[in-house]
């Protein structure tokens, strides 16, 4: 009976469709379940649901990025011409966007292919840095940055609006891209206030993991987070991080 009433739940009903679907190996449908069961648990704080669906959407997302990887497939975007008419033609594969595009027009692109069930593992670089490294980002309700080598030995070129003349070739490897998606990962772990409350790192994670999906330490440290959170008791009742407290500066 105790089964059959917690099945009652919208956020189990919705976890016991994504597991169907990992099953099925239709990542982009499990991954939609998890992201509408996580949205749900966050909204009520059930820190114990949202521990719980933290590996299946992690796992929905390592299938996907690894089926991107496995196209061998890789683009360098660095025109907004490149992107007119793209939509319904977007490949499976690596995508890197450089300036003058921006972190809103990778998301934009990753959010239409999701849109469209086709897997892309999409990074997006800003103007290569005096010390000769590239800034990656990601955004979302936050952004995630931090500084990773050139995937070729670049020089400074104030001329140009990317700083280097990188015109695409040769192509980043893959092992570049995950480096890369790795290293910003860890970058927001690095931010993580451990002497806080858990559930105030749960808002952390959640908006981390909003902005960089593709890193699979942000999820198991959302899902720890959650774990210890649910022994917590906050101060003042407080569940969220204060607002103006910002823990995303770069």
């Amino acid at each position: 009976m105790a089964v059959k009433a917690e099945g009652q739940n919208p956020i189990d009903r919705l976890m016991e469709r994504a597991s169907r679907a990992l099953v099925k190996m239709q990542y982009f449908e499990a991954e939609r379940f998890c992201k509408d069961a996580l949205r749900r648990a966050y909204e009520a704080a059930d820190f114990e649901r949202l521990a719980r669906i933290c590996m299946p959407l992690q796992e929905a997302r390592r299938q996907k990025r690894q089926l991107a990887v496995d196209s061998g497939l890789v683009m360098v975007f660095s025109d907004p011409r490149q992107l007119r008419g793209v939509g319904h033609d977007i490949m499976p594969g690596c995508y890197l966007f450089q300036p003058p595009l921006l972190g809103v027009d990778a998301r934009n692109f990753r959010d239409e292919a999701d849109s469209l069930n086709v897997p892309v593992f999409v990074l997006c670089r800003e103007p290569l840095t005096k010390d000769l490294k590239w800034p990656v980002v990601a955004v979302g309700q936050v952004s995630v940055r931090t500084r990773v080598d050139t995937p070729v030995p670049l020089t400074r070129n104030e001329k140009t609006v990317s700083r280097d003349d990188y015109q695409g070739l040769p192509l980043p490897t893959t092992q570049w891209f995950e480096a890369a998606a790795e290293a910003m990962g860890d970058w927001a772990i690095a931010k993580l206030k451990m002497d806080e409350p858990a559930a105030w790192r749960v808002d952390d994670l959640i908006n981390y993991l909003g902005a960089h999906p593709d890193h699979e330490k942000l999820h198991q440290r959302l899902e720890e987070a959650c774990r210890t959170a649910m022994t917590e008791e906050l101060p003042e009742g407080q569940l969220h991080r204060p607002m103006g407290d910002d823990p995303f500066s770069f």
